[in-house]
C-alpha cells in the first residue's frame, strides 16, 4: 500500500492570552496574575492514512479536528513532529476561507480555483459544471460579502470538489446549507471515494461518517483517543444516531 498522509508525533501549540490591552497586561503582572497560557491544540498525534482510504475524523468541539485538517492541508505547520502528504490536496476546511468580500461569486470562483492549482484552461472547461453544482442563480454575480454561510459553502465546495486532487479534505461541509445541497455533497464525495482518492471527512453526524467512511479517528483534547473501525469509533465517542437528516434517504429523494 502507498501512504497518502503520514503524521509522526505532530504537535501544534497556541497561546491563550487573558488580556487584550497593554494596560490590562501591565495591571495583571503587577498583581501577579497570569497573562497567557500555552496549550497544545494537536498533541503528539501519529497515524498513517493509505491511498484511497476514507477516514472520518471525529471528536467533540475543541478536540483539535479543524487544526489537524489545516495542518494536513498545509495552511499551518506543526511545531513538533513530522507531517508528510503525497499528491495534490483539495477540499473545504473552512466555509468561505479565502473569499474576497468585495468580489462577486464568479470572480471568487476563478480566484479560488487558481489558488487550488487549476490552470486557466481547466477553469474554463469546468466553469459550467462548478456553477451548476453551486446553484446560486443570479447571486453568483453579487459580492460574496452579502452571501449567507450556506451560499459560501455552496461556492467553496463546488470549486473544491472539481479540483483534480489526490487527497480531499471536508471539514463540517454538511454543517451548513439546505438538505438538498447536503445530499448533493454526500453524493459527490462518494464519487470522490469511489475514484480512489483519499478522503478525510470531519462531521458530527454519525450517519454521515458511517455512510462515507470505513475508518474512524477520534481526537480527545488534541490526542488520538481511538483509531479503527468506524462503527467502533462512533460508539467510542457516543455519537448519537438521531442525525439531522438521513443521508441515504435524502440522496434518493433530493438528487
Amino acid at each position: 500500500m502507498v501512504s497518502s498522509i503520514v503524521l509522526e508525533n505532530v504537535t501544534k501549540t497556541f497561546t491563550l492570552r487573558y488580556h487584550r490591552t497593554f494596560k490590562e497586561v501591565t495591571v495583571a503582572k503587577v498583581r501577579g496574575q497570569q497573562t497567557s497560557e500555552k496549550f497544545n491544540a494537536v498533541d503528539d498525534v501519529s497515524f498513517t492514512i493509505e491511498e484511497g482510504e476514507a477516514v472520518g475524523l471525529m471528536g467533540l468541539n475543541g478536540s483539535g479536528k479543524s487544526t489537524l485538517m489545516k495542518l494536513i492541508n498545509g495552511v499551518m505547520k506543526p511545531d513538533k513532529g513530522t507531517l508528510l502528504t503525497r499528491g495534490r490536496i483539495a477540499g473545504l476546511i473552512a466555509t468561505g476561507a479565502g473569499f474576497h468580500q468585495q468580489l462577486s461569486g464568479r470572480d471568487n470562483l476563478v480566484l479560488n480555483a487558481a489558488i487550488l492549482g487549476m490552470s486557466e484552461r481547466e477553469i474554463q472547461r469546468k466553469m459550467d459544471s462548478i456553477i451548476d453544482f453551486a446553484d446560486l442563480g443570479k447571486t453568483l454575480e453579487a459580492p460574496v460579502g452579502f452571501y449567507s454561510s450556506g451560499q459560501r459553502a455552496r461556492l467553496g465546495f463546488a470549486v473544491a470538489i472539481h479540483v483534480d486532487s489526490d487527497i480531499f479534505l471536508a471539514d463540517e461541509v454538511l454543517a451548513v446549507g439546505d438538505k438538498p445541497f447536503k445530499a448533493k455533497c454526500v453524493k459527490k464525495m462518494k464519487e470522490v471515494r469511489e475514484s480512489g482518492r483519499t478522503l478525510v471527512f470531519v462531521s458530527h453526524s454519525a450517519g454521515a461518517v458511517k455512510s462515507m467512511c470505513d475508518r474512524g479517528i477520534v481526537l480527545e483534547k488534541g490526542r488520538v483517543g481511538y483509531d479503527g473501525d468506524v462503527d467502533a469509533a462512533i460508539h467510542y465517542l457516543q455519537y448519537g444516531d438521531d442525525d439531522e437528516f438521513a443521508i441515504e434517504d435524502e440522496i434518493g429523494a433530493d438528487i
